[in-house]
């Protein structure tokens, strides 16, 4: 079955499914290294020390391989494996697995003929700079404020859209908020390469955000990003969310509790800085799908901040009140879909930029209604909410996020109101089922990770399908505590960092080989050589939507670093999002087995 969903990029977004500083360091390091193509494809980053570790040699024939100091000491000798299966390019690869050897350092994997890694460490906490970098990465999306050099370096920049003077579209007029009258709707990320702002991508974005912090407050209570909120009492992680999160709260219609699609331009802007654009900004439309994003976001932030009276007082209730106010209106309003095109028709000025349209809003309802739930212990909001509505368990996406509502309900089992939810035991056997499901087969395929079973894994986005993938392993493996569902989570993040067929590291500055050049205003028109760093790029993605030829059409090679490819090479908050959570939460539970080992 071909699902399509259409939504939001610098051009139209189409994503398929069958088919197809601390960084600044590192961004520096990623300069003095030679990035021709190598031939062995690893976490070019590094490895925990009692982690499992393994890199792909593309051009080996067996026999050995040797893991040496940067000055070519022999630190570790073994013997190259070939692959069950060949590679989607049809090609057996060879798997050198070094994972018993742990001594902490700085290395390279060498193979016969002289073919060599590029450098990387073991040691404790080695992915902790890219995971801050990860989070960081939204305070240079942050949009109404200027980015000060303190704490952006040489990103820093003017500020760009206030938002103070925002006008209600005519597909957003009510009878209390007329066609062209004002609001200040400031703060939120912009959200991917273009300067505009929406609420299903923001809801997914700081849903996955605010459970990480949910998931793992002790870790991230220690996490310094160095934003102009730090020290404030309040772990920086949420500080962040709080800048989205205000924003959020401005897109509800206080007169009936509905939430307005997106807030944006009529067209994209020009590649230029954020300050340079200045064309009017509308609030559009009010949908189902937003208003429970909202919901569901909104009462999970009641819970959180909550935590929070002296720093943020009354904030927990009015998410609360807003949560509450916004499922009465989806209740009400069960099936209004934002469909672009038929608003163009009707109304002026036409909307040409992100869709973001969704016709099913069943997993919308789960989500809402779980995170409603968990807060409040009222089982009213779960009452004719099917939590069963079929059978698939795709890992999350904007357009599908009954996954967000089951991982709430799974963890949140203290509370004997949610281990009475008669469908709970179905719910966990089902996740755990879905994580057997990835796992089944990945040491026959070529790069020995999730990510590289399927072809139907490579569309728009392919990367953050890596990443959710590693998130829902890592959820079952806090249900489970069955460690092999964390190794293969890590070996999605080895995909991310460079062990794939692309040999790219995917996140800006990470890494020896990154992308130069990402679909990103700012990084693009700010005059500064190096991208912003901490951005996971879209990835391999066969479907050139954009019109921008990829070097292969072969489903995990076709990436290009290339501006223009927003198809491949553009970036989206809803993709950094799991990339935090996983290089988050892989550096917490690392720290939480060192600490029982010892």
């Amino acid at each position: 079955m071909k699902k399509i969903s259409i939504y939001h990029s610098t051009a139209l977004r189409v994503s398929v499914w069958t088919f197809i500083m601390l960084f600044t360091a590192q961004a520096a390091l990623s300069q003095q290294i030679d990035t021709s193509a190598s031939p062995v494809r690893l976490n070019q980053i590094g490895f925990y020390p009692n982690a499992v570790k393994k890199a792909i040699v593309l051009n080996g024939r067996g026999g050995a391989f040797t893991i040496q100091t940067l000055s070519k000491t022999i630190v570790f000798t073994g013997i190259l494996k070939p692959s069950v299966k060949p590679s989607f390019g049809g090609k057996i690869t060879y798997i050198a697995d070094f994972s018993v050897f742990n001594k902490p350092g700085s290395y390279r994997l060498y193979i016969p003929g002289g073919s060599n890694s590029y450098p990387f460490q073991i040691k404790p906490s080695v992915h902790k700079p890219l995971a801050n970098a990860a989070i960081k990465a939204y305070y240079f999306m942050r949009a109404s404020t200027p980015l000060p050099a303190k704490y952006a370096g040489k990103w820093q920049r003017a500020e760009g859209h206030p938002d103070t003077n925002v006008l209600i579209h005519p597909s957003a007029a009510s009878e209390k908020r007329k066609a062209g009258s004002m609001i200040k709707s400031p703060r939120g990320w912009y959200d991917a390469g273009d300067y505009n702002k929406y609420i299903v991508n923001s809801g997914i974005t700081t849903g996955t955000l605010l459970s990480l912090y949910e998931d793992f407050p002790a870790y991230m209570k220690t996490v310094k990003l160095n934003i102009p909120e730090s020290g404030n009492g309040i772990p920086d992680i949420l500080n962040e969310v709080l800048w989205n999160l205000r924003w959020m709260l401005t897109m509800q219609d206080p007169n009936d509790g509905g939430v307005y699609h997106k807030l944006t331009n009529a067209a994209f802007d020009k590649f230029e800085m954020p300050d340079k654009g200045t064309e009017p900004r509308y609030v559009v439309q009010k949908g189902t799908a937003a208003t429970l994003d909202f919901a569901a976001v909104m009462a999970q932030s009641a819970r959180i901040f909550k935590q929070y009276p002296q720093q943020v007082p009354d904030l927990a209730d009015s998410c609360l009140n807003s949560a509450q106010s916004a499922w009465a209106w989806a209740i009400k309003n069960p099936d209004v879909a934002y469909r672009q095109d038929e608003m163009n028709e009707k109304f002026s000025p036409k909307i040409t930029t992100g869709t973001y349209g969704d016709n099913n809003f069943a997993d919308e309802f789960i989500w809402a209604a779980s995170e409603l739930f968990v807060t409040t212990h009222d089982s009213g909001f779960l009452k004719n909410i099917n939590l069963l509505p079929d059978d698939p368990m795709h890992v999350p996406t904007w357009s599908q996020v009954k996954l967000l509502g089951y991982y709430t309900l799974a963890k949140n089992t203290v509370s004997a109101d949610v281990k009475n939810v008669k469908d709970l035991p179905e719910i966990k056997k089902r996740l755990i089922a879905a994580a057997d499901d990835l796992i089944n087969g990945v040491d026959d395929n070529a790069y020995q990770t999730v990510m590289t079973q399927s072809i139907k894994h490579f569309g728009w986005g392919s990367t953050s399908e890596a990443a959710n993938e590693g998130v829902l392993l890592i959820q079952v493996y806090k249900l489970s505590h069955n460690k092999k569902y964390l190794d293969y989570a890590l070996a999605n993040l080895d995909y991310l960092l460079g062990r794939n067929a692309t040999g790219y590291s995917y996140v800006t500055g990470y890494g020896s080989k990154t992308p130069m050049h990402p679909h990103h205003r700012p990084s693009v028109a700010d005059g500064v050589t190096n991208p912003i760093p901490g951005l996971l790029v879209g990835g391999a993605n066969p479907g050139m939507q954009d019109g921008i030829h990829v070097p292969s059409t072969v489903p995990d090679e076709a990436y290009i670093d290339d501006d223009r490819a927003y198809a491949a090479n553009e970036i989206a908050i809803n993709w950094n999002a799991p990339l935090a959570y996983l290089a988050n939460a892989s550096e917490a539970l690392q720290q939480e087995l060192s600490s029982s080992k010892q």
